[in-house]
């Protein structure tokens, strides 16, 4: 009897399952946004999402993402600061089967050059990508999974790198002296030493990832 009713719990859940495998999951819509208000920064806190930072050629903040009706994003804008999250309406059923496509898990930020003070990104087992580019304040990225790279960053004052299983690698604009570093690193190596002084900070944090980081000057 116990045979019997195992099998049984067995079948039922094994329907589910093929139920789930087997629907085709809901097409993903190409969408875009440019604000219409001054951005002084910008917050992206997204799951599972390749996120590419370019410039701007006019001056507006613009994005450009995929989405449904079971991943999509939250956008608003209060003080002059542009967040965008991930939400979702996924049931248990809806994480059965092959994740989305390449194309339709990409974020394309564009922003303009020297006129941002703050951008904060974080994503989770995905790319960080950034296009040579300033910004008047802080810089502070976060990967879960994924890599981080960039090439000729300036900041203001702080740059913020933090990765699990992934590397950091890029160049930052300025020397030395202009920073006081701080790096904690676990299974993995850094080409970046702990010193103090400078006017500005640089912060990186990597738990199994590399770490090469260079300074250079314009």
């Amino acid at each position: 009897m116990k045979k019997i009713i195992s099998l049984g719990l067995c079948f039922v859940l094994g329907s589910f399952v093929l139920a789930g495998c087997s629907s085709e999951s809901e097409p993903f819509e190409e969408k875009s946004y440019t604000s219409d208000t001054q951005i002084s920064g910008i917050h992206l806190d997204v799951q599972d999402r390749e996120i590419e930072v370019l410039l701007s050629e006019d001056e507006q903040v613009h994005i450009q993402y995929s989405e449904n009706s079971k991943e999509y994003y939250d956008i608003s804008v209060s003080d002059g600061v542009l967040t965008m999250t991930s939400a979702s309406s996924k049931e248990w059923t809806d994480y059965i089967g092959v994740k989305p496509a390449a194309e339709d898990r990409k974020i394309s930020l564009q922003i303009p050059d020297t006129l941002l003070e703050n951008l904060t990104i974080s994503t989770t087992n995905e790319d960080i990508t950034l296009s040579p580019l300033a910004v008047t304040g802080s810089i502070s990225l976060s990967s879960n999974g994924g890599n981080i790279t960039f090439e000729n960053v300036d900041v203001g004052n702080a740059l913020s790198l933090t990765v699990k299983d992934g590397d950091i690698s890029g160049t930052v604009i300025g020397s030395y002296d202009d920073f006081a570093i701080q790096t904690e690193i676990k299974k993995g190596e850094s080409n970046l030493p702990n010193k103090e002084g400078g006017e500005k900070t640089l912060n990186v944090s990597s738990n199994n990832g590399n770490v090469n980081v260079a300074l250079v000057n314009e």
